[in-house]
């Protein structure tokens, strides 16, 4: 059986399929996978295992029809048994269509734009099922199953097999930037939505914390605006910024050597969570429960690796990236991502 995901972006969603993912190649009719991707994250996609067939498609080049009539073709060729559609977008699910096997995708409730429910066979969910993880996993469970499960698929966290991806580890990269393992703290203060931003004092805060701690606070970025960001941030706070773009085998090194990485709902700290490390997460235009890494264990003794630090606005979580009266994230303060630091 040969199965197709298509998840286009963003770094962080295809963070989230990772479970999806270990369930299809867990089952023995499942022979091939492949996994469709816009060509601007296909980086993201070392990460994963390397029996999965990646295909990019530009959909912001400068012949995006080209580019989708091409890649589908070659798709369409290869004669899938099931394709997922787990990105929810009238543009996945035409691509995905144009593939030309049977598409399985979201619920029409749960679908922004509601005219892909046309293009797709809607999955519904079980009422406790609201995690992003829980709900790709249903779809992913939806071609070998018939009608609606009794009871819900649960959380997993997802998870990165380094020795079994595309990266490596980038040995010299630590001493090469000048840091040694476990005295840094990753803050990424990029990323995302507006929504999802802290004020700068309060990064210049937690970075000054780090330094009174003698831990040594490193200012992530992942495009030139954001470097900006970060080295601003860094020059005021007597901090450390990344003097260059990491591809992904570099970015997991330096989060696998770091202490913590600190930010909010966006494709890093997913990363590292996945990973293995612990995260410090804030959260108010977007929720925790729908989103974020999650433990897994009941187990009182072991050592909690996710903090989720919330504003609890009135009027939030929203799931908004632009807002007119923005005081989910002003309610962020310092002094809980340092506790939270502290602990870990």
């Amino acid at each position: 059986m040969k199965v197709l995901i298509v998840r286009l972006s963003a770094f962080g969603d295809i963070i989230h399929c990772l479970p999806a993912l270990d369930d299809l190649l867990a089952r023995p009719e499942v022979e091939e996978v492949h996994w469709l991707v816009d060509e601007r994250y296909r980086f993201v996609t070392d990460i994963l295992p390397k029996q999965v067939q990646v295909h990019a498609v530009a959909l912001k080049g400068d012949h995006p029809i080209r580019s989708a009539w091409k890649v589908t073709r070659k798709l369409r060729a290869i004669g899938f048994d099931a394709i997922l559609d787990l990105q929810g977008l009238m543009k996945s699910a035409l691509l995905s269509r144009l593939c030309g096997s049977p598409v399985f995708g979201f619920d029409r409730n749960f679908l922004r734009e509601k005219p892909a429910s046309l293009l797709i066979c809607n999955v519904s969910f079980h009422n406790d099922e609201r995690h992003v993880v829980q709900y790709y996993r249903r779809i992913a469970a939806a071609p070998f199953i018939n009608g609606t499960a009794a009871e819900s698929i649960p959380y997993a966290p997802p998870a990165i097999n380094i020795e079994e991806s595309r990266c490596v580890e980038e040995k010299g990269l630590i001493s090469h930037l000048g840091l040694e393992e476990n005295s840094y703290v990753i803050l990424h203060a990029a990323g995302g939505w507006e929504t999802k931003q802290l004020p700068s004092a309060t990064w210049l805060a937690v970075a000054e914390g780090l330094k009174a701690r003698n831990i040594v606070p490193l200012f992530s970025w992942g495009n030139e605006r954001e470097k900006v960001q970060a080295e601003s941030y860094a020059s005021r706070s007597n901090g450390f910024a990344l003097p260059e773009r990491l591809n992904m085998s570099q970015l997991s090194t330096l989060i696998r050597h770091a202490r913590v990485a600190v930010g909010a709902d966006t494709g890093l700290l997913h990363l590292t969570a996945a990973l293995g490390k612990p995260t410090i997460t804030f959260w108010g235009p977007s929720a925790s429960w729908r989103s974020a890494p999650l433990e897994c264990t009941e187990n009182e003794q072991d050592k909690r690796l996710h903090w989720h630090i919330e504003s609890n606005p009135a009027c939030g979580p929203c799931f908004k990236r632009k807002c007119d009266n923005f005081i989910c994230m002003d309610a962020i303060q310092a002094s809980r991502i340092l506790d939270a630091i502290d602990i870990i």
